[in-house]
């Protein structure tokens, strides 16, 4: 069941205008030398002041100008338990762990529908999700390398799945069109990072804060999954995930997964789903039931932020991780989404 639980309010404080960036950055789909599990275990519990440092956030604009917001936290009940994690199973080197067992999504009757459609191609190479008639949930390392901004996210632009109208049957010479999808692309207004994204890889600390909302330009008028709090590993069932997005290795392809979750600490989900680069970004959800109701309803609880290389006493491991969406996280992107906190109390 999904649990309604009470969320901090993310209050804006002062915006000051910052330089535009340079937008030179490489686009980067796999990250190396991030904290690990072993790293995470040891990491202090953020303070009230240092979460108010990492929940600021920078926004950038089309024209390419750029903000800082500083912002409050309010209601937060900070956990003493500190950055705990979860242990279950170790496994081999490899992005794809034995059988294959991704699906290409190329039915037309499911690939435009419910939750497939929610699935969006960004155009610096990575994948996100719809989580309002506006607003795309992507990772932040798909615009920004820790210290500028990569190439293409000056014009940045969301693709959505589309059918081909009648019009359109004409097929270009050499061009399979059978059941991949074509998109229509939207340009992105504004792009909202969290400053701990730009500490954690700078410092080389965490993935806690890989994660970004994207505006779009005009509505999508589509139907959209919206956010919900990642619940621990036990509260899920079969320990599942579910997630979908478009794998280089596919080109053209929506590709869908499901699997089961190995370890968590309080800000990631470390998991084995086989993934390529490509599918970074995609919105991770579970179906669970509505309090009080028979009905089954699917939440977004986590951003995949792709495959990573660690150095786990001095040897370099692998693993596919995600960053969960806590209570306060939770608050950011509402906050984001609607530009105040009255619609974000509960979650």
């Amino acid at each position: 069941t999904w649990h309604l639980k009470k969320i901090p309010q993310i209050v804006s404080k002062r915006t000051f205008s910052l330089d535009s960036p340079k937008f030179e950055a490489k686009t980067k789909l796999e990250l190396n030398s991030v904290c690990g599990i072993e790293c995470q275990r040891k990491l202090p519990v953020p303070s009230s002041s240092d979460l108010k440092d990492l929940l600021s956030y920078e926004t950038v604009f089309e024209n390419g100008t750029r903000t800082l917001t500083e912002v409050n936290v309010l209601g937060l009940v900070l956990d003493p338990a500190g950055n705990t994690t979860t242990r279950r199973s170790l496994r081999k080197k490899r992005q794809i762990y034995g059988t294959d067992s991704r699906f290409s999504i190329y039915d037309k009757r499911f690939m435009t529908n419910f939750p497939f459609n929610t699935a969006v191609k960004i155009s610096t190479g990575c994948s996100g999700i719809l989580i309002s008639p506006k607003h795309v949930l992507t990772a932040a390392h798909c615009l920004h390398n820790g210290k500028d901004y990569v190439k293409g996210s000056k014009r940045l632009r969301v693709g959505l799945m589309k059918t081909k109208s009648r019009g359109d049957g004409r097929k270009r010479k050499g061009a399979k069109r059978n059941g991949m999808p074509s998109f229509q692309w939207t340009r992105v207004k504004s792009t909202h990072i969290p400053k701990g994204w730009f500490k954690s890889v700078s410092g080389d600390i965490a993935l806690d804060y890989d994660y970004a909302v994207l505006e779009l330009k005009r509505p999508h008028k589509r139907k959209y999954m919206e956010l919900g709090i990642s619940p621990t590993i036990k509260m899920m069932p079969g320990s599942m995930i579910h997630f979908s997005g478009f794998d280089n290795d596919r080109s053209g392809q929506l590709v869908y997964r499901f699997c089961s979750i190995s370890d968590e600490s309080n800000d990631l989900f470390y998991q084995y789903c086989d993934a390529e680069p490509g599918s970074t970004g995609s919105g991770i959800y579970l179906r669970l039931k509505e309090p009080n109701k028979k009905k089954w309803k699917r939440k977004i609880i986590a951003v995949y932020s792709g495959h990573q290389w660690v150095d786990v006493n001095g040897e370099q491991q692998d693993y596919n991780v995600a960053v969960r969406i806590t209570p306060l996280k939770y608050a950011q992107i509402c906050f984001w989404i609607h530009g105040n906190d009255e619609n974000c109390t509960q979650g």
